[in-house]
């Protein structure tokens, strides 16, 4: 039999659960994201993502001139720039190139 304050502790993990559900499902559905909405999406820290803005190394808008707001697709975008290829796609490009040259080697 479980006590009262290990049951009050499975009840605030599994509320804690749910909210954590809901707000994901919520971002999910969204295609303009505010700065948390984006810190989520990201991992990274909303100080951080204010460094970016204001670098202006991230795309961004301030319809307003004071809330930031950011596209979904963009911030995805910027998230996959600078793309570091794997060893099967180099290998993969090399065997290509020398395909094309007849296997000459």
């Amino acid at each position: 039999m479980l006590n009262k304050k290990t049951l009050q502790k499975m009840n605030k993990n599994i509320l804690n659960q749910l909210d954590r559900i809901e707000r994901n499902t919520q971002l999910a559905a969204k295609n303009v994201l505010t700065l948390e909405d984006v810190a989520v999406l990201t991992g990274l820290s909303k100080s951080h993502l204010y460094k970016l803005t204001c670098y202006k190394k991230i795309p961004h808008y301030k319809p307003n001139g004071k809330q930031i707001y950011f596209d979904r697709k963009e911030i995805e975008d910027w998230m996959k720039q600078n793309k570091v290829t794997s060893i099967d796609e180099l290998e993969e490009a090399a065997d290509n190139y020398l395909a094309g040259m007849g296997g000459n080697k």
